[in-house]
């Protein structure tokens, strides 16, 4: 009793004395830094055991992709270009070295109808590079009246900083196009071409980074100078635009107030010759009720039936940001079909280069097996990956087509894409069903596609998300 009496006692003692555990915790941390030891090293080393097997497959992985030797053999077969409901779509349109994939797939999305409704030749297209000078010219806005906004945050403020890191890009989502368009209207490829720069974004995108960040921090010092009004502050933020207007122009070309365009029909004969704006023009073949359209996604990390929006998600200061409805992949899919069924294709995104046989543009979860490769396991689900970093929405596309079984339920789906015809399956993308479920993200339908209970849904108070998480970064 008196040794058991002694232990416990100098064990209090022991937890009375500040630090006196956590030293001992530290003593313990000190023989071990958390890096790699020699034991460690012996041990990992273990998992290669350099036999003749591993030796033959080393010798073959070193000169080779993994994607390439993952690639499953007995997965080969299941490849089918049958579908039993499919939007008829037109010629394939190419992006080339830009992100625009988003603008492709919106614009697509009103090209097809088009071309039905008015009997248009199958490669008419709307000018994407016309479409794009105002998509940085507004960004470039957002950018420089954010900085008048945020004037009073010191730099390092995690607004302020995603701010600088992100003037301007590229990339985007469906609201853009939407916004874009109600804005400024449309013109046909003719009335202006693409040019080198609008085919190839780098080089002019990193240019007008430098000019806005410069510009950011100008106006920045000048809204914090005492006495400043906001009309000088709007003064100026507008010389900064003309400047950036400029270096549009010069390498993309001055957009068009007025063109004369020659109506052609599916067989090419001229139908009409007449004068247009860009909104005439948008009126009479793309005329569209964006209030109408609306972002369905799947992100398992957030509750379902809740609406979210994005801060700063949007291409146009006074438009909107992105803003969806959350559900489960289960429930998302009935409405694709109905859409496809009613022969509308939609604005679709989703983590493309995910067990993408680039070859066949074929995209299946069995396309490879790196576990059998490798001798391990790959076994996050779609939350976790999305927690993780592991997946998100990467590339938009144009979703046009579902094969169903006798009982209606989809097998796999395809995708009109926008990276010239000689991509993929014919300029397409198909993939299983789960594929689908698991690296489907955004897609956008029109109102009357969406059951009544999801429209009410909708109509709910958003909750607002930063700009700056992982999950929302624009689609390339």
């Amino acid at each position: 009793m008196k040794r058991v009496f002694f232990v416990m006692a100098a064990t209090a003692l022991l937890l009375s004395v500040p630090g006196q555990a956590q030293k001992k915790n530290d003593k313990r941390a000190a023989n071990y830094n958390g890096g790699i030891t020699t034991e460690m090293m012996q041990q990992m080393k273990q998992s290669y055991g350099g036999n003749a097997s591993d030796k033959a497959l080393r010798n073959i992985m070193v000169t080779n992709s993994p994607a390439k030797l993952a690639l499953n053999y007995e997965n080969s077969t299941a490849f089918d270009s049958h579908f039993s409901n499919r939007v008829e779509s037109k010629a394939i349109t190419d992006q080339k070295s830009s992100g625009r994939c988003w603008m492709f797939t919106g614009m697509n999305v009103l090209r097809n109808k088009a071309i039905r409704e008015h009997n248009l030749p199958a490669d008419f297209q709307f000018s994407q590079a016309y479409t794009f000078f105002y998509d940085q010219l507004e960004k470039s806005n957002l950018f420089l009246q954010a900085m008048i906004d945020t004037y009073q945050k010191p730099l390092d403020d995690q607004e302020v900083d995603w701010l600088f890191k992100n003037p301007i890009g590229d990339g985007g989502q469906f609201t853009g196009v939407a916004n874009l368009i109600a804005k400024y209207g449309l013109v046909p490829r003719e009335a202006m071409p693409e040019t080198y720069n609008t085919d190839n974004t780098s080089s002019i995108s990193n240019l007008l980074s430098l000019k806005l960040r410069e510009d950011g921090l100008e106006l920045r010092t000048l809204a914090a100078k005492k006495g400043v009004t906001a009309a000088q502050l709007q003064q100026r933020k507008t010389e900064m635009l003309g400047t950036i207007y400029r270096m549009l122009a010069l390498t993309m070309g001055e957009p068009p107030a007025q063109f004369t365009w020659q109506q052609k029909d599916a067989k090419g004969e001229i139908v009409s010759t007449d004068t247009y704006t860009p909104m005439s023009f948008y009126e009479k073949f793309a005329k569209t009720d964006f209030s109408k359209y609306y972002m369905i996604m799947n992100d398992p990390t957030r509750e379902y039936y809740k609406v979210y929006e994005i801060q700063y998600d949007r291409h146009v200061y006074d438009g909107q940001n992105w803003r969806y409805l959350n559900l489960p992949m289960d429930e998302i899919a009935p409405m694709c079909i109905a859409s496809i069924k009613d022969s509308t294709m939609m604005y679709f995104s989703c983590d493309v280069g995910k067990f993408l046989n680039r070859d066949k543009g074929f995209m299946d979860v069995n396309n490879y097996d790196y576990g059998s490769l490798f001798g391990t396991t790959f076994g996050m689900d779609k939350k976790a990956r999305v927690a993780t970093h592991a997946s998100g929405s990467s590339h938009a596309m144009t979703l046009c087509a579902v094969d169903l079984d006798k009982e209606g339920r989809p097998l796999k789906w395809m995708v009109e894409n926008s990276w010239g015809s000689s991509y993929g399956y014919q300029g397409f993308l198909i993939m299983t069903n789960d594929w689908f479920n698991e690296y489907m993200f955004r897609v956008v339908l029109e109102e009357k596609y969406i059951p009544a209970k999801y429209i009410t849904m909708l109509h709910q108070k958003p909750i607002m998300l930063p700009a700056w998480d992982p999950m929302f970064s624009p689609e390339e």
